[in-house]
């Protein structure tokens, strides 16, 4: 039997709880928890003072002080809604959402149109990841009082986590209404219409968000990523610069604003964002890739072996260290880059459609439809690639479409491929869901994806598998790693049969080369000069107008051997951007060599750059990661190319396209034999000379540039891949005979 407070001390404690009571109102926590404690002292179980010095302690922000005391009060008075519903509030501000829920479950079990109850239950739940649930709570909410802005609010939340994108919409419409005002529903709505889509409409609600609280972070940030997302890059850049400037310590920030400058070509200071993020979180999510692949285009090469490495060594530890095209140009193998690529699929795209859900949709129509999606229909090097084949494909077996989703660059190339199609679609302002539907309504019977996991591709668009067959060709040059993609178009010299495993998709083998080449490519007819070209007059000219990511301290050191080794030569590269010319300058000088051996070119058309090609010698390709198209370019405007062999698809190109040019004593099987070859084609003229004359001879002739022949081949992939698809066959490697 508890012992009962005598008369006197039970005045006592009425008067110092009064006293507390009094000071606790008017704001003096000091005095009050003063008294309560005085009260505690007389009676340990007097209810008031547990649960008033509890909401003390919550308000000083002293929340474990405060959830024992709420512990201690609601074992006292059981039957008090308010003390647990209290006690679930201070439990969600120590992020224990379970136990917050328990304590929200008491005091509706005592109270149940207790709505404040329901309403923070739902948030406990929204934060816990049980969006159902949670939903449930704000619907209760609703239904008691559908007049509080926050909660129609927070069940915005719930169907935007539910994917229930419209009626979210719906919810912070709603919360507007009875609050317009309100910056946070402002830029809730936002968010949603961004998911949706509806991109301009997101943005004014940014803009509104940010015209009632224009200091917000945040706001900024969702801002500049909608931008970013719809072409509008520089716009976006200015966006996140706000972002950074309000919060400064926000490591993601950094990251994205990285991204974007990456993307605009601004490589140092990308870097730099990068660098920044690394110092203040370096377990963000694919961070350390994208910093090395900043500092490649650099060619910063301090410390760059040892990064490289541990990139590698977390993508395969399983984490996501990395988007996959930056360990395209690392020292990997083809089993890294497989691993990454399935780690970054199944990370980004954990909800896409499942491989066999291509059998649910077998469309009958006269011609296969074809569908091609890129962001690169303007001048760009896939579109300079590929324009020929495009218009060589035979219109009375295939329906051919474009579905754009990069700028309109208002160029002769786009005005060409603009004809070139059947049909072609400009979806750039379209969402991922609008774009996978409209594929759906054409009716597509094969989904060509021409960028991979390439700059500003749209792979969320496969991932809901629009097409029946999904296939991986020309821009990423490896594998996607992604249950979505059914096959890759290759050659046996870049995916040799032991290497299959390395590869999610199922391969197609052309003939010859993979890469489709565009015979009417022109070569301007303007002369130029070594000094206009700021090359000497004399002297033997290498160059590699690959891009500076792709230049390796060990293939540069090759190439300043054979300076030495070759008097008055000189190395023409690519100027790409302000930073890597002078650090390769610095290297050059490290080795030996004259900085002023280095002569960079600046961008120009692609008619006039193949025309400069002229003043070259010898072109000196790269390694993990060949040249491409400027392969191609090169033999194109007759420049011989020297190649070394690599392990992976990306550094097994070059000797695809040789070997589809004639001209297999070009490729060779290792660094000392690349610089053997090269050396002995620039020590003898004539050999040189005999090469050169090789190399123009067979432009006429060689299966690398016959664009009609290679569009039959290719064709014949296409129809045999659809052949076994309407037999209702799983996809299967296959050769293409010529």
């Amino acid at each position: 039997m508890t012992e009962q407070p005598d008369s006197e001390t039970r005045a006592s404690v009425a008067t110092n709880l009064n006293h507390a009571l009094a000071a606790h109102q008017a704001g003096n926590l000091s005095d009050a928890e003063h008294f309560y404690n005085l009260v505690l002292a007389n009676d340990k179980k007097q209810f008031d003072a547990l649960h008033m010095l509890a909401i003390l302690n919550a308000q000083r922000g002293n929340f474990k002080v405060a959830a024992r005391r709420f512990r201690e009060a609601s074992e006292v008075k059981p039957d008090h809604a308010p003390c647990h519903y209290n006690h679930g509030n201070v439990l969600i501000e120590l992020k224990q959402f379970a136990q917050a829920i328990v304590c929200y479950d008491r005091a509706l079990a005592i109270a149940p149109g207790y709505i404040e109850a329901h309403f923070n239950r739902g948030n406990a739940l929204l934060r816990f990841g049980r969006f159902v649930d949670a939903l449930a709570d704000f619907d209760s909410a609703v239904r008691l009082n559908p007049n509080i802005a926050e909660i129609h609010s927070s069940r915005g939340n719930a169907l935007r986590e539910l994917k229930r994108l419209d009626d979210a919409l719906a919810s912070f419409d709603k919360a507007l209404l009875l609050r317009p005002n309100e910056a946070a529903f402002h830029a809730n709505r936002g968010n949603v219409l961004h998911e949706l889509g509806r991109f301009d409409e997101a943005i004014g609600s940014f803009d509104k968000a940010l015209a009632r609280r224009p200091n917000d972070a945040e706001f900024h940030y969702n801002r500049g990523n909608i931008l970013c997302e719809i072409g509008r890059l520089e716009d976006g850049l200015a966006s996140f610069d706000k972002a950074v400037a309000l919060l400064p310590g926000e490591a993601e920030f950094h990251q994205n604003r990285g991204n974007v400058l990456l993307d605009l070509g601004r490589f140092s200071e990308a870097f730099a964002d990068y660098d920044k993020a690394w110092a203040l979180n370096p377990a963000l999510k694919y961070l350390e890739g994208a910093r090395f692949y900043a500092k490649t285009h650099l060619c910063d090469w301090s410390n760059l072996a040892d990064d490289g490495a541990a990139v590698l060594a977390h993508v395969r530890a399983g984490a996501t260290a990395s988007l996959p095209f930056p360990v395209l140009a690392m020292d990997s193998t083809p089993a890294d880059q497989l691993t990454c690529a399935e780690i970054y699929a199944a990370d980004r795209y954990p909800a896409a459609a499942p491989a066999d859900q291509r059998s649910q949709s077998r469309h009958s129509h006269d011609r296969v439809r074809i569908a091609y999606l890129s962001a690169d229909f303007h001048n760009h090097a896939t579109a300079q690639l590929t324009a020929g084949m495009f218009e060589h494909h035979d219109r009375s077996r295939f329906e051919i479409s474009a579905i754009s989703f990069g700028p309109d660059d208002r160029s002769a190339m786009r005005g060409r491929l603009l004809k070139a199609f059947d049909r072609f679609v400009d979806v750039q302002t379209k969402s991922t869901n609008e774009i996978a539907g409209l594929v759906r309504a054409m009716e597509i019977d094969i989904v060509i994806d021409l960028g991979g996991y390439t700059q500003r591709s749209r792979t969320g668009i496969v991932a809901l598998r629009p097409a029946p067959l999904q296939v991986n060709y020309l821009g990423y040059a490896g594998t996607m790693g992604a249950p979505f993609i059914d096959y890759i178009i290759a050659d046996k010299i870049l995916i040799p049969g032991d290497q299959q495993r390395y590869y999610a998709e199922k391969i197609v083998y052309l003939p010859h080369s993979y890469q489709a080449n565009d015979d009417k490519r022109r070569v301007s007819d303007l002369i130029v000069t070594r000094t206009a070209a700021g090359l000497p007059e004399r002297g033997l000219v290498f160059c590699s107008f690959n891009n500076s990511y792709k230049i390796t301290p060990d293939m540069f050191s090759v190439w300043m051997r054979l300076l030495h080794q070759v008097n008055g030569s000189v190395l023409w590269l690519l100027e790409g951007n302000a930073t890597a010319p002078d650090n390769l300058r610095a290297e050059a000088a490290k080795r030996g060599v004259s900085p002023e051996r280095l002569i960079f070119a600046p961008k120009m058309s692609i008619e006039i750059h193949l025309a400069r090609h002229g003043l070259a010698d010898l072109f000196l390709d790269t390694l993990p990661y060949n040249a491409h198209t400027t392969a191609s370019d090169a033999l194109w405007a007759g420049v011989p190319v020297v190649t070394c062999l690599g392990s992976t698809f990306a550094g097994r190109v070059a000797a695809s396209i040789l070997m589809a040019a004639g001209l297999p004593e070009l490729v060779t099987e290792s660094l000392e034999n690349y610089e053997a070859l090269a050396l002995r084609l620039a020590r003898e003229p004539s050999l040189l000379a005999a090469m050169k004359s090789k190399v123009a001879s067979n432009r006429g002739k060689c299966p690398l540039f016959d664009t009609a022949s290679f569009t039959r081949h290719i064709e014949a992939a296409y129809n045999k891949i659809w052949q076994r698809h309407q037999s209702g066959e799983p996809p299967a490697n296959y050769t293409i005979e010529p």
